[in-house]
């Protein structure tokens, strides 16, 4: 059920539609009540810009500023029908929307470490698609199922080469993305298929994208800004993350832990790989939580134990 936007601003029908709509598939009626926020937001954003300038025209009039009003509206009404601004995201979480399964469990302290994924702050080249494989063109909601269902063969592959059990992987990528819903994207949109979180420093030649993110400093979590590698695909990522974990000599003591995914992540967090001290234990969490279990119920056995 798909509601007009303007019919909701209108009349008293459009607002009796949006509630019995909600009554119905309450997450969609969120996502629609965000925009409508959103869109509000603009009205108001534009019209202080109105009433900032120095004054009228010598033919503006009460008509001429009723007929502006009117455009202003519908410019607002159009942005958040289409990508709009990125509010409507954020005040849809606010109204309790979006939230994944397994996070809803979590205490305030929880979310306080989560891993923050905002809109990049500068614009970034697109990541090429040459090479890219099928592994590109996965989407990903932030749908626990789906996330598992999509990315479980080339995280199987990548933890063939690293010793650990896929769903270990698949667990650390969670944390990192919100189930796949806060991978970093381009200035144009694009995804950025980086699941891991690995930055990009000076030694990195691929393309890069350069965002906002939440780190732990002495106990504290601070909001900075960092560039983290771009890929191809989601498969990139994953064999990226291998490359990365086996090149680098401090995470050695967590290479020979890979039997065990606790004491691996354990050994991956004292050697730095996170600032978030918590960050092992949410990995667990996720790795034990119901989505992952249920996953492996009906998988068949197929999701080997870890």
């Amino acid at each position: 059920m798909q509601l007009d936007m303007a019919q909701v601003y209108t009349d008293f029908s459009g607002l009796a539609a949006l509630r019995a709509h909600a009554r119905e598939d309450q997450d969609a009626a969120l996502d629609q009540v965000s925009r409508q926020f959103e869109s509000l937001f603009v009205q108001m954003m534009l019209k202080s810009m109105r009433d900032a300038s120095m004054g009228g025209g010598m033919l503006d009039s009460k008509q001429s500023e009723f007929y502006r009003e009117m455009y202003d509206k519908q410019i607002a009404i159009d942005m958040s029908e289409g990508r709009g601004i990125g509010l409507a995201d954020v005040i849809k979480r606010q109204l309790g929307g979006g939230i994944a399964p397994a996070y809803r469990d979590l205490q305030p302290e929880d979310y306080l470490g989560m891993p923050i994924v905002a809109a990049p702050v500068s614009d970034a080249t697109a990541v090429e698609a040459a090479g890219a494989s099928d592994a590109a063109t996965i989407d990903l909601d932030g749908d626990p199922g789906t996330f598992l269902q999509q990315l479980w063969p080339v995280a199987e592959q990548a933890a063939t080469r690293l010793g650990i059990a896929p769903e270990a992987l698949l667990a650390q990528a969670a944390l990192e993305t919100g189930w796949g819903r806060s991978v970093m994207r381009h200035g144009n949109g694009d995804s950025s298929h980086n699941l891991f979180g690995i930055k990009a420093d000076e030694r990195w030649r691929g393309d890069r994208i350069n965002t906002s993110t939440l780190e732990y400093r002495d106990g504290v979590a601070l909001r900075t800004s960092a560039d983290f590698r771009a890929y191809a695909s989601f498969e990139q990522s994953f064999s990226d993350y291998v490359d990365f974990v086996q090149r680098n000599p401090r995470y050695r003591d967590a290479l020979g832990q890979t039997d065990d995914p606790a004491a691996y992540f354990g050994a991956l967090q004292r050697a730095g790989y996170a600032t978030d001290p918590a960050y092992a234990d949410k990995i667990g969490r996720i790795l034990e939580g119901e989505p992952m279990q249920r996953f492996r119920r009906q998988a068949g056995g197929g999701a080997r134990d870890t």
